[in-house]
Parts: C-alpha cells; structure tokens; sequence
C-alpha cells in the first residue's frame, strides 16, 4: 500500500549544511549559510502560512510571520539532538503563527487562559447542532462537551464577541445614520463642582460666622460685594480682604487634607 506523502516531503536535505553552521564561527560565511538554508526551507514556512489564511489577516504579513518564525527555527536547532529539522521548525513556525492572532488581533486585551476557553467554546459551538428554532446549543450543553463550567463557557462567549472591537465610527442599525460615538457620555463639569462643594463643605462650619455669612451670600446668594458691603455695615474693601483670605484659608486645609 503505497504511504501517504508528507506535506514537507519535498523538503531539502540540509543536514550537512546545519552541521556546518554549527562548527563555522559567527562570520559572512556562516551568515550566508544560514540564509541559503531558510531560502531553501521558504516553501515549507509559506504552506504553514496558507493554512492560516482567511482569518483576518493579509496572506503577505502571515508569510512574512511564517518566514521569522523559520529564521529562529533555523537559529535554535541543534543537529546533534537527533530530531529531523521539519519536526522542530514545523511547530516553531506555527507557534509564531498563533503567537501573532493571539497577540495582534484581539479587538481588546484577554488573558490567555480566556482565549483558550474561547477556543474550547467556539469549536464545540460549531460543532454541536442548532436547535429547530435556529439557537445555538445552550451554555449548558457546551459545557457538557468542553468539560468547562457553565461560566466558564459564559466568559469564553464573551471572549468571542470581544475577538474584534466594533468602530467608533460604525453605523447603528437603525439609527438614521447615528454612529456608536454619538451614544458616549461626555465630561459633565458639575462632577468638579460636587467635589469641590463636598470638599469645602466640613471646613466652612469651621469658619467664623462672619466669615461664613460673606460667603454664603458671594456664592450661594449670588451678591456683588457693594450689595454683602451694604447688608454687612462694612467697607467693600474689607469684604474683598474677607473673601481672598477665607478663601485662601479654605484652599491651603483642602489641599493639605487638613
């Protein structure tokens, strides 16, 4: 019965040249070398690469993914371990395939533990059947299959929403036009204002009752300080003095945390 080929059985027969990269000191000589062994190993890292096509990504920046991961694959390996060149470079260049989705295509930062909770989770949504009503297969259900809880099959359902993020600029359906921006909150510059009265409120039952009417009628009775001056049977000028200096007085406590 004739044997099935290998993807790779067309692969160069470099094991001479790896065992000289290994006696070759660092020089021009070993650094050609080692680039006529990735050249001849080029085939092997693009039909990796094609394996990950359709996914998001150009077919030109996995090859490129796919031709570094050969580059280290070629730098790492020892001849004198024994193990064929194929059977290291193989699972390095896909490492380096799986290392770019994970690292450069997440819409939004997530664990690693919840990525292959996500990956759990999608497989086996994909391959229990739908329901008759067109549902996906139940949190539970999933959970049966994968082995994980059901939360943890509800935090990998999250993870796949999260796999890319949604544009700012997207259109919401049915919205006349309206973009996901024009349903985020703006800064309301009254949270300051709360602070702020929150802040100075303790401190101002502190003051002297003088002091404490001056301010209550500048700032919550809205007078001039003629009007404060008037009602007070003082200058206009001591109120200014009044004003700045319990003011001040009120600024240094709050900043210090007094």
């Amino acid at each position: 019965m004739p044997r099935t080929p290998h993807p790779h059985d067309d692969a160069p027969d470099t094991t001479e040249e790896f065992r000289r990269i290994g006696r070759l000191p660092d020089g021009p000589e070993k650094t050609a070398l080692r680039q006529r062994v990735v050249t001849a190993w080029m085939p092997m890292a693009d039909r990796l690469a094609v394996q990950f096509r359709n996914r998001g990504e150009p077919l030109e920046d996995l090859r490129q993914v796919a031709a570094l991961g050969l580059v280290k694959a070629v730098d790492r390996y020892d001849p004198e371990r024994g193990a064929a060149f194929a059977s290291y470079a193989v699972p390095t260049v896909v490492g380096e395939l799986k290392r770019h989705f994970r690292d450069h295509l997440w819409g939004v930062h997530v664990p690693r533990r919840v990525q292959e909770i996500r990956n759990r989770v999608r497989r086996a949504r994909n391959e229990l059947p739908q329901s008759l009503d067109g549902r996906g297969p139940s949190a539970g259900q999933i959970a049966e299959r994968t082995g994980l809880t059901e939360e943890e099959v509800r935090l990998g359902l999250q993870a796949i929403d999260s796999y890319s993020a949604l544009s700012l600029d997207a259109e919401l359906p049915g919205a006349d036009g309206s973009t996901l921006v024009d349903t985020l909150g703006t800064d309301d510059p009254g949270m300051d204002l709360v602070v702020d009265r929150e802040a100075v409120r303790p401190r101002l039952r502190n003051l002297p009752e003088r002091e404490r009417e001056i301010l209550y009628l500048r700032f919550f009775g809205e007078m001039t300080q003629c009007q404060i001056a008037s009602t007070m049977g003082i200058s206009q000028m001591h109120v200014s003095r009044l004003i700045s200096r319990t003011c001040s007085r009120l600024r240094t406590e709050i900043m210090a945390g007094v």
